[in-house]
C-alpha cells in the first residue's frame, strides 16, 4: 500500500482522510485516487502539516 505513513499518522492522530482532502480542497474521492501512488517529498511534507494543525484543532475545540 502507498503512502502508509500518511494513512498510519492520519489514524493515530484520529483525522480522517476526508478532513485532509477538505483542507486541500480536493474530493474524498480524488484524495483516496492520489494515495494510490507514492506522492513526492514536498506533498508528504504538506500533508504531515496538515494533519498536525487538524490534530491541534480538535484538541483546541
Amino acid at each position: 500500500m502507498s503512502n502508509t505513513e500518511i494513512r498510519r499518522k492520519a489514524k493515530e492522530n484520529g483525522v480522517h482522510l476526508w478532513r485532509i482532502a477538505d483542507a486541500l480542497g480536493i474530493t474524498d474521492g480524488n484524495f483516496s485516487r492520489k494515495l494510490r501512488k507514492e506522492l513526492s517529498e514536498a506533498e508528504k511534507k504538506q500533508i504531515f502539516k496538515i494533519i498536525d494543525d487538524l490534530k491541534e484543532r480538535d484538541k483546541n475545540d
